[in-house]
Parts: structure tokens; C-alpha cells; sequence
């Protein structure tokens, strides 16, 4: 089971007897959840309904539009969206008011509105609502097909992103003896300037170890390399795993933060660290980018 991506396009048209014709077209962008809006003819309550229960059924998450335009064959079928030509011819008299000008609302400029004229849906064969729900899940395996399509690239693009974090902790671990060796070195310089040369050496080094320990960074990196197992199983398994591999890369990057901290402020080969660090930090980043658009 492959990843899916929420962004898609798909678009259908289908023929419901002689003179219904219709277009239906789905789009879907990023979302939090499974956001559903339609944009249907009047008098389509129940039809809603049902597509809003197949797009449920086929859909987890993401900003989906549904659209559903009617065409019939002449103007029979034509029917006056009131609310918009009403709104329109009150819009109109209210600004003519307001600004105390003598003009009428222009019938010809309200008819042009969108959704002015509407195809009316009770006046066609009851068979039509069957025929756009046939379509709607043909659109919606076109739609996933898009989706599965992105998400394979987006797959392969966090694979390569957790490779690049996989060997940048490789090379801080092969740095990690010389942190050890220089946070000792400071502690035991600024030690010794503390309390003078009355100090037992031995205990000296004993609780300048103790404190370097603290500073170690092989806690980081042990986390660092689990989360990145963990995202990459998560790959292999597939499905709506979106959620879980952004929480994931967020541990990541609170490790990479405590790592750069404790290697704040030293010198030498040390430095390669912090750019390490950084780097690492600019991978998680870029796979946080791919990962808010999967499902």
C-alpha cells in the first residue's frame, strides 16, 4: 500500500437521457482533515447527500471541491435562481441609493451572472442522479490515481531526505570522541581557574567527566536514528500515515535542536558538528514540506 498525496484534479462528463447533459469535476488540495464543499445545481439536496457519503467512503483527508454543472439541450429545462437575481437587483438599488444616483437594475447584466440560469434538476428524469453518481466514482479513480501518482514521488523524495539524515548522523558520531575530548578540556580549564591548584587532580578529572557525560550527545543520535527507522517503516507500510510522519519529523528536529545546543560554543573539529546539525535540521524541514500534503 503505496502513500497518497491530497492534491488531484479529475474531470467527467456524462449524458442522462437526450437532453441532460452534465460536467462534474473533483479537486482536492492539503487539509488537516477530509474538508468537503460542493457547488451543485438547486434542488439537489438528496444527490449531496450521496456524494458526500461515496467521497467519505473513498477519502481521508484533504480540501476537496466538488463541482456539478447541468447543460440541457435548449432552454426548457432554464430555471431563475431568485436568490442571485434578487440579490443582485438589491445590491444595485441599494449603491443607487447610497450614492443618489436615478438608474434601474440592468436585467440583461443580472442574467449574465453565474448561476443566474440553472438547469432545473426536478425537472429532469429521475435517472440522472444514478448516472452522476456512476461518473462521481469514476472521477474519484481518476482523482486517487493523480493522488497515488504524487505520492509516489513524495515518497521518494523523503526516502533520499532521511538517507541524507542517516549519514549526517554517521558523521557526527565519528566526530563525537573529539566533542568529548574538548568539552573535558574546557571544563577542566575553567575548573582550575575556579579553584586554583589546590585541587586533587584525580578528583578533578572525576567530576569534569561528570559533567561531560551530561553533555554527550550519543542520547541524541541513538533518538535520531530510531525516528528515522520508524519514518521509514511508515513509508513501507503506506496509507494514511501523514499525521504520524509529521509528528515524527517533529521529534527529529527537537533532537537536532538539543544536539546543536550541546555543541554550542566549541571549537576545532568540533565545528563540523554544527554544520552537521544544521544540515540535518534542513533535511527535516524540506520533508515537512512534502509531508503536510500527504493523506
Amino acid at each position: 500500500m503505496t502513500i497518497r498525496s491530497m492534491t488531484g484534479f479529475a474531470q467527467v462528463r456524462g449524458q442522462a437521457g437526450r437532453e441532460l447533459s452534465f460536467t462534474l469535476s473533483l479537486k482536492s488540495v492539503n487539509h488537516r482533515f477530509l474538508d468537503l464543499h460542493f457547488r451543485m445545481p438547486s434542488d439537489s439536496d438528496a444527490l449531496e447527500m450521496k456524494l458526500r457519503r461515496l467521497l467519505k467512503e473513498k477519502l481521508a483527508r484533504g480540501h476537496v471541491e466538488l463541482s456539478l454543472n447541468l447543460e440541457r439541450a435548449g432552454s426548457d429545462g432554464l430555471e431563475l435562481n431568485k436568490r442571485v437575481v434578487g440579490g443582485y437587483v438589491q445590491a444595485f438599488r441599494a449603491a443607487a441609493s447610497e450614492f443618489g444616483l436615478a438608474a434601474e437594475p440592468d436585467l440583461n447584466a443580472a442574467l449574465r451572472l453565474p448561476g443566474a440560469l440553472e438547469a432545473s434538476v426536478a425537472a429532469a428524469d429521475g435517472a440522472w442522479e444514478g448516472c452522476v453518481l456512476s461518473k462521481a466514482e469514476t472521477a474519484l479513480e481518476e482523482l486517487n490515481r493523480m493522488r497515488d501518482e504524487e505520492g509516489r514521488d513524495i515518497e521518494r523524495e523523503l526516502r533520499d531526505r532521511m538517507t541524507h539524515i542517516q549519514r549526517a548522523s554517521k558523521d557526527v558520531q565519528r566526530h563525537r570522541q573529539a566533542v568529548l575530548q574538548s568539552q573535558l578540556e574546557r571544563l577542566k580549564s575553567r575548573l582550575q581557574e575556579l579553584i586554583g591548584a589546590q585541587v586533587d587532580p584525580e578528583r578533578l578529572l572525576q567530576e569534569a567527566a561528570m559533567l561531560v557525560d551530561r553533555s554527550d550527545i550519543q542520547e541524541e543520535l541513538v533518538r535520531l536514528d530510531t525516528h528515522v527507522a520508524r519514518f521509514e517503516a511508515l513509508l513501507d507500510q503506506g496509507g494514511e500515515v501523514g499525521k504520524k510522519l509529521d509528528f515524527l519529523l517533529q521529534e527529529m528536529n527537537r533532537e537536532a535542536n538539543t544536539l546543536l545546543s550541546k555543541t554550542t560554543g566549541l571549537a576545532g573539529e568540533t565545528l563540523k558538528i554544527t554544520e552537521l546539525g544544521l544540515a540535518v535540521k534542513s533535511e527535516i524541514e524540506k520533508a515537512r514540506e512534502q509531508v503536510q500534503n500527504i493523506e
